[in-house]
This record gives C-alpha cells, sequence and structure tokens, in this order.
C-alpha cells in the first residue's frame, strides 16, 4: 500500500465512515448470488462496515480487514465485532474463501504489485471462489486531489494483470461511474472473476 494513501485514510476513517456509498448494493447483492448459502467471505478494504453489515445479514461468514487500524476500529465498533487489520501483501490463506469482495481497495495498490496480490486472492479462494474488486478507470497510475495514489487501469491492462496473477475460469468488466470522497465523479470498472473447480 502506498504510504500516504494508508496515511489518509488513518487521519481520515470518521469522516470517511460519515460518507458511505451506497450505491454498490445491487453489486454486492449479484456477487453474494455466486456463493453458496452461509459461505466464507474474505472482505478487503471493508472500510466503515458497511457491506459487511449487509453480508451478515445475508446470512454469510465474513472475515472483515482494513489496512487502516483506524478505519477498522470505526467498523468494529459499528458492527460489534472484531475488525482485523490486514495488508493485501499479508494474506496467507490458501482455498479458505468462498468469495473475496475488495471494492474500491485494490484501486490504491501499486501497479507492480497488484499481479502479486492477485495471486494472494487467487490462493485464498476455494476451487470454483467468485472474486470481486472495483477499480478507478484511467491509462497510467497517478494521484488524486487528496494526494491518494491509484492505479487507474484501463480495460486491457487489468485484464492482463487477472491473466498473470492466476487462471481464470471466468472474468466479467463492466464500465460504471461513483461520486467519490472527493466529491468527483469516477469511471470505474467492476470485475467478477472464478476460481476453475
Amino acid at each position: 500500500m502506498d504510504e500516504a494513501t494508508l496515511q489518509f485514510y488513518r487521519g481520515n476513517a470518521t469522516a470517511y465512515a460519515g460518507r458511505e456509498i451506497t450505491s454498490r448494493k445491487a453489486r454486492l447483492a449479484a456477487f453474494l448470488a455466486l456463493l453458496p448459502p452461509g459461505g466464507h467471505i474474505l472482505e478487503l478494504g471493508c472500510g466503515a462496515g458497511g457491506d459487511t453489515a449487509e453480508i451478515l445479514a445475508q446470512g454469510f461468514d465474513v472475515r472483515a480487514t482494513d489496512g487502516s487500524p483506524e478505519m477498522a476500529a470505526v467498523a468494529s465498533k459499528r458492527l460489534g465485532r472484531h475488525v482485523e487489520t490486514l495488508l493485501f501483501h499479508e494474506l496467507a490463506e490458501v482455498e479458505a474463501y468462498d468469495g473475496v469482495w475488495a471494492n474500491a481497495c485494490l484501486l490504491h495498490v501499486p501497479r507492480d504489485q497488484l499481479p502479486h496480490v492477485l495471486s494472494l486472492i487467487w490462493r485464498a479462494l476455494k476451487p470454483g471462489g467468485a472474486f470481486f474488486a472495483s477499480y478507478k478507470e484511467g491509462e497510467a497510475d497517478g494521484r488524486d486531489a487528496l494526494d491518494r495514489y491509484y492505479n487507474y487501469p484501463s480495460p486491457d491492462w487489468l485484464r492482463g494483470t487477472y491473466a498473470e496473477a492466476g487462471h481464470w475460469d471466468s472474468l466479467s468488466m463492466e464500465r460504471g461511474e461513483v461520486k467519490g470522497f472527493d466529491d468527483q465523479i469516477a469511471a470505474m470498472l467492476f470485475v467478477v472473476a472464478r476460481k476453475p473447480i
């Protein structure tokens, strides 16, 4: 994780939690429909825990994590349960999860590190497991007005990066727009990949 980006979330955890985006609920519902009832989900970058609460409400077993201890504390208080601090490169499980939900977090992984992080996620998925992630679309990495790092992938670059990380049974990608914490409308790429059975 880029240090300046991590420090942004550490310093703005409470404010960020108050600006939670709810437009992703339909994508979360579609993702959960891919999983077995009560399946085990790893959530990366859970933020204030909004998605975690919905996943729990739908009867799934979720391990919620965030890279910022401050953000994890906000989510823990909201959910009434422990939320772990976990950086992406620390993921060590093998075939442990039916699904991995990584909404608006892997977009901060430096481009040269993303294949490795995706390979760790591939390894952590059970055979047939599903993986959702979203990215801000672009052509080259850079920083936003708040000095947060983004990898800003193009669809072709992202497909190649996923292929480098592991063999996927399927990979779908959709475009959309999201209004972010900086009040800017961002072009997004939403990716769902399945690990072979």
